[in-house]
């Protein structure tokens, strides 16, 4: 376990991956320029709390499944295209734990960013309420820990669902085809009529999570058979 955490360490550092969090700071702040402007300036189609926790968990859940697919890119996909992991694999490194550090590197950043994302940004947003008073209504306990658990939930979800990209990218040794089908991805599950949206059906959610998490296993193995050609 300690080796894995100093993989971990290592791969953060190799990557420089402390500027992502400069990143996913500027992406919280536009959605929270957004949802200012639509609770509080226009007013429109968010009328209750739930509808505005609803948005914002859309909002913040297809900015981190993308963020997921970048992430695959540096830390896995541009080392399988330039050949470099293959120079990784000569050293006295166990290959599964090497890809294990990586994969925990991008469901860890995914589910964290999630989370902390909808508690920041949706108290910020209920704080701006006590004064503005454009949501009707008022936060019980009820709703907090719905609200809670749902995002929990979800983020687990949305953290499995964002290694979805790394089949795309380890058969195309794409960045940009990566980063592409993470897109692709937020628009199938960000579809939908009026206000539903395919995203929103449990078993679709789960079935995707579970898809990313065998994909991701898939890829260990194809790494343990050597198989990097």
């Amino acid at each position: 376990m300690r080796a894995l955490r100093k993989l971990i360490s290592l791969e953060i550092r190799k990557h420089k991956l402390a500027g992502m969090l400069k990143g996913a700071l500027i992406t919280n702040l536009g959605i929270l320029a957004f949802m200012i402007l639509v609770v509080f300036i226009d007013r429109s189609e968010l009328e209750t709390y739930s509808d505005v926790f609803e948005a914002l968990y859309l909002f913040i859940r297809a900015a981190f499944i993308i963020f997921a697919s970048v992430l695959l890119s540096k830390l896995i996909i541009d080392e399988y295209k330039n050949n470099t992991i293959t120079l990784l694999f000569t050293y006295p490194i166990s290959r599964m734990k090497l890809m294990y550090a990586k994969l925990i590197i991008v469901l860890l950043f995914t589910f964290l960013n999630i989370i902390v994302s909808n508690i920041t940004l949706g108290a910020i947003i209920v704080g701006i309420n006590s004064f503005a008073n454009a949501i009707p209504g008022e936060i019980t306990a009820d709703l907090l820990i719905s609200e809670l658990i749902k995002t929990g939930a979800s983020a687990v979800y949305a953290a499995g669902i964002g290694l979805i990209p790394l089949y795309v990218g380890m058969r195309k040794k794409s960045v940009p085809a990566t980063i592409v089908s993470g897109v692709l991805i937020v628009a199938l599950i960000s579809s939908g009529f009026g206000e539903f949206r395919l995203g929103e059906l449990a078993f679709v959610s789960v079935s995707l999570g579970l898809l990313g998490m065998a994909i991701a296993f898939q890829s260990i193995r194809r790494v343990e058979r050597d198989d990097i050609a």
